[in-house]
């Protein structure tokens, strides 16, 4: 019981160190999921082709091994930086495949007629996709992007194994010491549960706010 209490500075750094990676992660995952999955539903075949072998290999790579490219592989072609942003970069990529499918799922949600409406009023593709089809879709895609962001969260523990501070890698610290493992993982998963818990408030709230009225 007094693992936290005895403890609680270790847990801590580990804590904010899972919560910058789920935060720095996510910014990057949406950003290249919507890149992505505009690319996916140009009218470019070329970048369709890019949008979909962008999401086919990453979809079908584990994580760990996506870990182990990102930082022992780059690295080899001079690019040094620190673990954590490598780190971000792998979670981050990894996850935006997956935002891209969700949002491909939500463009396609919305009505055809809207998209050739706006063309019929001269708009470019760039328009009808941002300023029609985005946001209807973005209420339809808010609970499948949530979940996936959740997911990100706990694939951050991988980043314990590549030298990286987060909340999973704590217990080898406290397990030296000599504390009892049991409660040492009881409040690691205290704290993973604080972190999803806060994404899923995050995304409850916007889904109130803005999802599709049921």
């Amino acid at each position: 019981m007094y693992v936290l209490k005895d403890n609680f500075s270790v847990y801590w750094e580990g804590f904010l160190g899972t919560v910058q990676l789920t935060v720095w992660s996510s910014l990057l995952a949406l950003a290249l999921g919507f890149v992505t999955a505009s690319f996916r539903v140009a009218p470019v075949a070329s970048l369709r082709a890019f949008g979909t072998a962008w999401v086919t290999v990453l979809r079908n790579t584990p994580l760990t091994l996506l870990f182990f490219a990102v930082l022992l592989g780059l690295p080899r072609f001079g690019l040094v930086l620190p673990f954590q942003v490598f780190a971000v970069l792998a979670l981050g990529c990894y996850t935006s495949a997956f935002i891209c499918e969700a949002l491909r799922a939500g463009i396609n949600t919305v009505p055809r007629g809207q998209g050739e409406a706006a063309r019929s009023l001269g708009m470019t593709f760039g328009q009808t996709l941002h300023l029609v089809v985005l946001p209807q879709a973005f209420r339809a895609v808010i609970p499948p992007v949530g979940s996936t962001l959740i997911a990100l969260a706990k694939n951050s523990a991988i980043a314990g194994a590549f030298s990286v501070t987060e909340l999973l890698g704590t217990y080898k610290t406290i397990n030296e010491l000599g504390y009892n493992v049991v409660w040492t993982f009881v409040w690691i998963a205290v704290g993973y549960l604080i972190i999803t818990l806060a994404i899923s408030a995050l995304f409850t709230f916007l889904e109130r706010t803005y999802g599709v009225a049921r």
